[in-house]
């Protein structure tokens, strides 16, 4: 998750008094505003939770007791953008109740939403809709649940799908994919507040087509998949000849589904997720690329002047670290290197100038950088650490969340931008951790693992390497994202 604080606002109380609010985005989207002493509770609560131990528990800033100044105003947001940037990289927070429902709690103040009962409509990517009845204020777990419920989803496999905001888009029949929405948001709120015409819509929510196999013995499960990857292939999402085309249209119209996905599993880019044409600096500067992600991979497809395409394949497991940035910042701040991301900074901005850019292992002991520019840099980006978390799971043994893992917390309070008390009950993923047989021991019982090992074996190459970008790294690289599989790089890698 990407979150930011570009800009700061005075309010006025019920009685005249005026107080700043914060504007927190989250992946480049508004999400709420709230007040130094809110987040100051938030990070009390947190304190008491996890102690000390957590990311970023030395980095909220402290109280003032004198008025600030603009330059300590200035000085107190980004610090607080920082420390809410650390705090969202600790899994065991970024899991937790006390997370989701603070970021619910004040998506729901900062819209004035109460807890109503309302309609909501989902689609599936075929087009049909479903209708759910919800509480206005519902987080996405619920809405989830309660939708794969509805259209007779077993429970095993709810999270092998997520709800996606989609907006309509004239090039694209289907829409635009904007980003999953998160467990700490409203679905019905974040809709609501959308500019422009969205819709929500659920679609499976893994990488890797492994997981196809699980979902292809029931029938829904693989109505849903179907239905998927029909849309993928119609939109050119998934790579085919004449003949390959004729033969999916061919078991289409037999109403083979099965075979019709099995048959696309075999089909290049198959299971990806394709974003609109950006510029890259690969393999020359400014060069227009069409970008795939998917199966552990980012794919680059480059037109060349006679109609033909190269590509190009870049391996997340070779990926050290990558950061979003802001081109126009770069550019007045060359020298200093790239500064971290500011999203909705002026009305004068356009979004194209986000940038993605990752350091990737390119040969042994080299290190090169890449960049992407595009206004869906942040969600290039969200499906990066996806690709990873997914990869991650499946290294330690572990399954994708199911419905029982959810832990219903305790009633929190959260203070509210007038200093009352709301109450909120939130849920938490905790981090799955792998089964095991009966009676084994842990990983940790029997010694170091196999894959521990072999990180250790390769740790003089990775400490070589972090050390080569330590001495280079720039005042912009704060806002880098380091990827944990890189350190189980080894020589076969290469």
């Amino acid at each position: 998750m990407h979150f930011s604080i570009p800009d700061t606002q005075e309010c006025k109380d019920e009685h005249g008094s005026t107080y700043r609010v914060y504007n927190v985005h989250v992946n480049g989207v508004f999400h709420c505003s709230v007040r130094y002493s809110q987040l100051h509770d938030f990070n009390e609560q947190i304190k008491k939770e996890f102690n000390n131990s957590f990311t970023g528990c030395h980095k909220f800033p402290p109280k003032k007791l004198l008025s600030l100044t603009p330059a300590q105003t200035e000085e107190r947001k980004e610090k607080l953008e920082k420390y809410i940037q650390l705090v969202s990289q600790d899994p065991r927070i970024a899991n937790s109740d006390i997370f989701n429902g603070f970021l619910l709690t004040s998506q729901k103040e900062t819209r004035r939403e109460e807890p109503i009962d309302v309609e909501l409509d989902v689609y599936m990517m075929n087009g049909s809709r479903v209708k759910v009845n919800i509480k206005s204020t519902d987080q996405t777990d619920d809405v989830l649940e309660k939708v794969t419920s509805e259209v007779g989803l077993p429970d095993q496999f709810t999270y092998y799908f997520g709800l996606f905001l989609v907006v309509k888009d004239k090039d694209e029949e289907a829409g635009t994919i904007v980003r999953r929405i998160q467990d700490f948001e409203s679905p019905y709120i974040s809709l609501k507040a959308a500019i422009g015409t969205h819709k929500i819509v659920l679609r499976k929510n893994y990488w890797d087509p492994a997981f196809d196999n699980d979902l292809l013995e029931d029938r829904v499960a693989m109505q849903l998949l179907y239905v998927q990857t029909l849309s993928d292939v119609s939109r050119g999402w998934v790579l085919a000849s004449q003949d390959q085309l004729s033969r999916l249209q061919a078991l289409k119209a037999k109403n083979s589904k099965k075979e019709y996905i099995k048959f696309a599993q075999t089909l290049k880019y198959y299971g990806t997720l394709q974003f609109k044409q950006c510029v890259v600096n690969y393999p020359e500067p400014e060069t227009k690329t069409t970008i795939n992600a998917g199966n552990k991979e980012l794919y680059f497809r480059v037109e060349l002047p006679d109609g033909s395409h190269k590509e190009g394949v870049f391996r997340i497991t070779r990926m050290r670290c990558w950061r979003i940035t802001n081109s126009a910042d770069r550019e007045a701040n060359k020298g200093s290197g790239p500064e971290p991301i500011v999203v909705n900074k002026g009305k004068s901005q356009p979004p194209a100038q986000l940038e993605l850019s990752f350091e990737y292992l390119v040969s042994k002991n080299k290190l090169q950088w890449v960049t992407i520019r595009s206004d869906q840099a942040i969600l290039i980006s969200l499906c990066l650490q996806s690709m990873v978390d997914e990869l991650l799971l499946q290294k330690k043994g572990g399954h994708i969340k199911r419905p029982q893992d959810r832990v219903k917390g305790p009633t929190r309070q959260f203070k509210g931008r007038d200093g009352q008390v709301i109450t909120s009950v939130s849920t938490s993923s905790p981090v799955v951790r792998p089964e095991l047989p009966n009676g084994a021991s842990s990983p940790t019982e029997e010694g170091p693992s196999k894959s521990a090992k072999a990180i250790d074996s390769v740790k003089k190459i990775s400490d070589k390497l972090h050390n080569a970008a330590a001495s280079n790294k720039s005042p912009g690289a704060s806002a880098t994202v380091e990827n944990e599989i890189f350190e189980g790089i080894g020589e076969d890698d290469l």
